[in-house]
């Protein structure tokens, strides 16, 4: 990704971090200190991988509500009752606010999100703690990759 962001013209460098951001398991974490990295201004770096990484997984957490709604427009309560109150005991004991922030340690954040979403999480709950957790990751690696903030 750093070559790739590094052969753009440097008046269009903040695009490849943006859609850096966009990819899985880059996220705004990977792609604000790719474009640190290859010499973008910290802070272009890193509104353009938050903004990339936000812009994906709005994507992701839409496409999965829209798929869920579809799928269990026409089912019973009955058949996904068991599921749902595993699922619900989940996120009532750690929570969306929980997930999304430490979600990414595991899993990128679009499929986090639409995975939620999918279970029956409020797809604005989601969204704002996603884009909270997306801001957060971002800020601290960027400052990490400017060498601000020291990681231990």
């Amino acid at each position: 990704m750093t070559e790739f962001v590094q052969s753009l013209p440097t008046t269009i460098q903040w695009g490849g971090v943006m859609l850096s951001a966009a990819i899985p398991f880059v996220e705004s974490y990977g792609a604000s200190g790719i474009g640190v990295i290859v010499g973008v201004h910290p802070v272009l770096a890193c509104a353009a991988a938050i903004i990339g990484n936000v812009i994906s997984m709005l994507i992701a957490v839409n496409l999965s509500h829209l798929t869920r709604t579809g799928l269990t427009k026409n089912t019973t309560e009955s058949r996904t009752a068991h599921k749902r109150a595993l699922l619900k005991k989940l996120f009532d004991r750690f929570g969306v606010a929980v997930v999304s922030l430490i979600g990414q340690t595991v899993l990128p954040s679009q499929i986090t999100s639409a995975a939620m979403v999918g279970f029956g999480a409020s797809k604005r709950s989601v969204i704002i703690w996603q884009i909270v957790s997306i801001i957060l990751w971002g800020v601290v690696f960027t400052l990490a990759a400017t060498g601000l903030l020291r990681l231990v």
